[in-house]
């Protein structure tokens, strides 16, 4: 078994002949151990599926079928199709924060490319769905309901749009960053005792963000998928 520590060291020296340094070698590096780690969780969870789950197929189940649940009780039962990105956001931007708790570890989240990342393809999806769903018709959704304000509307309503990945981004991006620093802050202070209500704190934060992301991102597909008034 290889000790994460000694993975991430391998990790980091792939990079530097790419000359990726910094925060955005440790962002790279970190992406890679999280999704490296959620792939061996669904291995060692699907691995032996049981009738009458147990261990981690109990939770890993728990966990999937409280995001579905979410996303029909959101979106509706023609939510479903979009079930694998939303549960794939969500955990991942959780499993990204939590991991910041870790003296040593850094959130990938807390890097404005991991957070763009996740937003531009929100934004992507959202845009595609509504194409595909209402073929030319989706432009309507940018003309607003009175017919001589459409040019006006247009302008507005796409600068609304580019605003939503934005929002997403700096969000998640300003609240595990900021924690991060705070952390850093408090461990260099005092090590020991003091920084733990931060990183309980953390914890709470990193849930919060998860589940914001998840459901603007809901909220952002659902309002493609209406038909525009």
């Amino acid at each position: 078994m290889v000790h994460p520590l000694l993975f991430l060291e391998f990790l980091r020296n792939l990079l530097t002949p790419l000359h990726i340094s910094g925060a955005s070698a440790d962002a790279i590096i970190y992406t890679w151990f999280v999704i490296i780690l959620l792939l061996v969780l669904s291995v060692l969870a699907t691995k032996a599926i049981k009738t009458i789950p147990g261990g981690l197929q109990n939770f890993m189940e728990v966990v999937v079928g409280g995001i579905e649940n979410m996303v029909v009780e959101t979106m509706g039962e023609h939510g479903r199709p979009f079930f694998p990105l939303i549960a794939t956001l969500a955990i991942f931007i959780l499993v990204s924060n939590l991991i910041g708790l870790v003296p040593g570890f850094f959130p990938p989240t807390a890097n404005i490319n991991t957070t763009a990342a996740c937003a531009v393809i929100v934004f992507l999806a959202t845009h595609v769905v509504g194409i595909k769903h209402h073929g030319l018709g989706y432009i309507k959704h940018f003309l607003g309901p009175i017919v001589w304000l459409a040019p006006i509307m247009f302008f507005i309503e796409v600068i609304g749009h580019i605003s939503r990945p934005v929002s997403l981004t700096l969000r998640l991006f300003g609240n595990m960053n900021g924690h991060e620093l705070v952390l850093m802050i408090f461990f260099g202070l005092a090590p020991f005792l003091v920084p733990l209500p931060m990183m309980l704190m953390g914890v709470l934060v990193s849930f919060i963000q998860a589940f914001v992301f998840m459901l603007l991102a809901m909220i952002y597909i659902q309002g493609s998928l209406e038909h525009a008034h």
